[in-house]
């Protein structure tokens, strides 16, 4: 079984990767998407999304790091997708699922599962231009507006030389509604001789349970509810271990919470910094009531020193003695 984090762009950059992946039951992670338009990136420009390249490609946890690129140009993909791996990556992932309005008008992302040939040249030219060594893999929603061309797509990325195909259980007009049609899965998977990863509305063990008898997927991959619940993926593991399951306290999350403030204080801005804590926060508030506290306290909060005091901080990177 393999347990990875999501790549979820505006959320999960190299700072809550690291904070996260030290949690531990993460197999793999991925970068937030990399747009690829019409020009060859520069080294510094992956750096600065994926610092991780600069340290083996892994965090500072030992956790494997992908880089996963989003684009319509298969020549220009692949050229990518080599310096990539030049840079470092050890498995390029390619996106087809991402939803946004923004990203799918500039034909990037969840749009193109209207176009499965596309798909299939995009692998295809990835695939020829990485090392022979070096996995391609894919991650994919249902479809644009219908499940109907799910079987065609994922057909394409496996004919194209993708390793394996992750596959959020929506389509990208569902957005991120309840309920993920886990039961899609199962009817992929037959029509692909590579491994089908099973993504979407993953929030608890008993989540777990549920889609691994509907979908069948040994893998999956978590998002939001990874972030919601930074030891899910511990937990899952565990569960699967046929071990106790023990859950992270709120005590114990203290100090993950001031790692994130710390690096978020030295990576962003002043402005910055603040919002992407508030983020977390918000979502954590789903499964611990003394978030919905903090987060209340914290709401309207800009200066840095404030927010350091909300979380036992004398200011960022100093703990207040108790």
């Amino acid at each position: 079984m393999q347990i990875a984090l999501a790549p979820m762009e505006g959320l999960v950059d190299n700072i809550l990767r690291d904070v996260l992946t030290r949690v531990g039951g993460i197999d793999w992670c991925v970068t937030e998407f990399i747009r690829v338009n019409d020009r060859l990136l520069t080294p510094a420009y992956f750096h600065k999304l994926a610092p991780e390249l600069l340290h083996g490609a892994h965090t500072a946890a030992g956790v494997p790091l992908r880089v996963q690129l989003l684009g319509s140009d298969p020549v220009c993909l692949a050229e990518n997708a080599a310096l990539a791996c030049e840079l470092g990556s050890q498995v390029i992932d390619l996106n087809f699922g991402c939803p946004a309005k923004t990203v799918n008008k500039s034909r990037g992302g969840a749009v193109l599962l209207k176009e499965p040939e596309l798909l299939n040249q995009i692998v295809e030219h990835v695939r020829r231009a990485v090392p022979a060594h070096i996995p391609v893999t894919a991650k994919m929603r249902l479809g644009f507006d219908s499940p109907d061309g799910a079987l065609v797509c994922a057909t394409a990325l496996a004919e194209g030389g993708a390793a394996h195909i992750v596959v959020h259980a929506r389509t990208k007009t569902d957005g991120y509604k309840p309920p993920a049609h886990w039961e899609w899965i199962p009817r992929v998977q037959d029509v692909v001789n590579v491994p089908v990863f099973a993504n979407g509305d993953i929030w608890s063990v008993d989540d777990w349970k549920r889609c691994r008898e509907v979908s069948g997927a040994e893998d999956i991959m978590l998002g939001r509810g990874l972030v919601a619940r930074p030891d899910l993926a511990r937990q899952i593991a565990a569960a699967k271990a046929g071990e106790d399951v023990v859950e992270m306290t709120w005590v114990q999350m203290q100090p993950m919470l001031q790692e994130f403030w710390t690096q978020s204080v030295a990576q962003l801005t002043e402005r910055q910094a603040p919002g992407r804590l508030k983020q977390w926060l918000a979502m954590l508030t789903r499964n611990y009531p003394e978030a919905v506290e903090l987060f209340t306290a914290m709401r309207r909060e800009t200066d840095l020193r404030a927010v350091s005091q909300l979380l036992g901080m004398a200011h960022p990177g100093e703990v207040v003695a108790q």
